[in-house]
């Protein structure tokens, strides 16, 4: 490479890394609150807020791009309620913004499934002896959760290093490792330099931060009890939840949904019916949802399938010396830019000789590649939390692995093991660059919306538009809404 070009690629790796852990840090600041808030109301909505916390992983990551620049940046969004032009422009904070948005769910969803599974009884038994709710919480729930919190941490950071359909659509003149191997497509010196440099890094990270995190004492052992107790207080505790869902619906919600926001002219100027009778681009569409959907319930159910022995060898070092290494080496599918990753897969999974695989088992496959790290990272955080002195006591009393597993570890972790098949799920769904670049002739839901988006007007109307990634969030969301449902009432 030329000096220039090796300059900027070196730029590029370093403010992905740099975005990527400002990000994850304030995910984890703003997305702990939520999860705590979701498992612990007893409102019978809360289902919904939890629901919602996922939309962000089902739209299509370049139609959640689109959208936040048009809430963000344009004069029909955020800007006309304060009477500007523009808010934010695209470049380096609208991309941090964008990244906060489709992150947070991460971080959501693993914690929800670490609150679930979590037994409040020595919570209960400092509260009993006099500790305020913030330092029962400060000084004993925390340090128990610190393998869902390291875990969801390196998931958002993953999420962050690796996007690039969302990301192209709000960079402008900025650029990440992504975006730089976007914008210089068809040179392959570049794309290897930057994307060898990329997984190079994030495993030396993932393994450092795997090896040296659970070391750390979380939290201060030190107690402020005029302090906590009054941020314990029903008004403290009301304002902390207040401000949680404030900084949830302006900075998740609203920048995801405002895309679909002609959803409502759709219904009555007949584009519904033209998407019901499937005339039209409706016809591609409907074909596409069901090809998304059974890719994403495939995806899942392998992932389950070859996930959970992953996810118990690492929680349990069952490779011994070898454990950590094969902890970072999982992170892989997340960190590699989508892009890259596709093209990748596609290469391999068509290149088995005279054996040509179909296009839809390709898909299968590079979507359970894609999502793997989502559900293994959940499970193996869930069951590290787990005292290994259940196990030993049920070892000792004769009981084989697969018993231990079976009558003791699964049913501690089944929240974790939902969250981890919600997060696959939903991000095997809303996938666009990794399945764009690994199929030719299929289009998944998120590659023809993308296309949509794309589309000018007088092609594929607002109205159009708005449908589709309605229809697609709508779908979703009440299937989710239904099992979250389920599930909390046999809690």
């Amino acid at each position: 490479m030329n000096p220039e070009l090796l300059g900027r690629a070196n730029s590029a790796i370093f403010w992905s890394f740099a975005l990527a852990f400002i990000v994850s840090s304030l995910d984890l600041i703003a997305g702990l609150p939520l999860a705590w808030f979701i498992v612990r109301s007893k409102s019978r909505l809360i289902n919904v807020i939890d629901t919602l916390a996922d939309v962000p992983f089902l739209i299509p990551t370049a139609a959640l791009g689109y959208s936040s620049l048009l809430f963000w940046s344009k004069p029909e969004g955020l800007p006309a309620l304060l009477g500007l032009e523009g808010l934010v422009p695209p470049g380096l904070i609208l991309v941090a913004l964008l990244h906060f948005t489709f992150s947070f769910p991460v971080i959501v969803r693993v914690m929800v499934g670490e609150l679930l599974g979590y037994k409040e009884v020595y919570e209960i038994a400092a509260r009993t002896l006099g500790a305020k709710p913030l330092t029962a919480v400060r000084t004993i729930t925390l340090p128990l959760l610190k393998p869902g919190l390291i875990a969801s941490f390196l998931l958002a950071f993953s999420r962050s290093l690796s996007e690039t359909g969302a990301t192209v659509m709000v960079a402008g003149q900025f650029e990440n490792g992504p975006i730089f191997i976007y914008n210089n497509q068809g040179l392959e010196a570049p794309l290897v330099y930057v994307s060898s440099i990329l997984i190079a890094s994030s495993v030396t990270v993932f393994f450092l931060i795997r090896l040296f995190a659970p070391k750390i004492k979380v939290p201060l052992r030190r107690v402020w009890p005029d302090l906590e107790g009054k941020l314990s207080s029903s008004i403290a505790i009301t304002s902390r939840d207040a401000l949680t869902l404030s900084v949830f619906f302006l900075f998740i919600i609203a920048p995801s949904l405002f895309i679909a926001l002609p959803f409502a002219a759709a219904l009555t100027d007949g584009t519904l019916n033209e998407a019901l009778s499937g005339s039209g681009p409706w016809k591609s569409f409907w074909n596409s949802m069901a090809l998304s959907y059974s890719i994403g319930i495939l995806a899942t159910l392998i992932n389950i399938l070859t996930g959970l022995p992953i996810a118990v060898a690492i929680a349990r070092e069952k490779a011994g010396r070898l454990t950590p290494i094969i902890d970072a080496l999982v992170n892989i599918p997340i960190v590699v830019p989508s892009i890259a990753l596709g093209v990748s897969l596609r290469f391999f999974w068509g290149s088995f000789g005279s054996v040509i695989i179909p296009e839809y088992v390709i898909l299968v496959l590079s979507h359970t590649t894609i999502t793997y790290t989502y559900f293994v990272r959940s499970m193996a955080a869930a069951i590290e939390s787990i005292p290994k002195d259940l196990e030993e006591v049920a070892s000792t009393l004769g009981a084989h692995s697969f018993t231990i597993f079976r009558r003791i570890t699964l049913p501690l972790t089944k929240y974790s093991a939902f969250s981890g098949a919600v997060l696959t799920f939903t991000r095997s769904v809303g996938e666009t660059g990794a399945a764009k670049a690994a199929s030719i002739y299929l289009k998944t839901a998120p590659v023809l919306l993308v296309e949509w988006v794309k589309a000018g007007p007088e092609v594929i109307t607002p109205s159009t538009r708005a449908l589709g990634v309605g229809i697609l969030i709508l779908a979703s969301f009440a299937a989710l809404l239904v099992l979250r449902t389920i599930v909390r009432e046999k809690r």
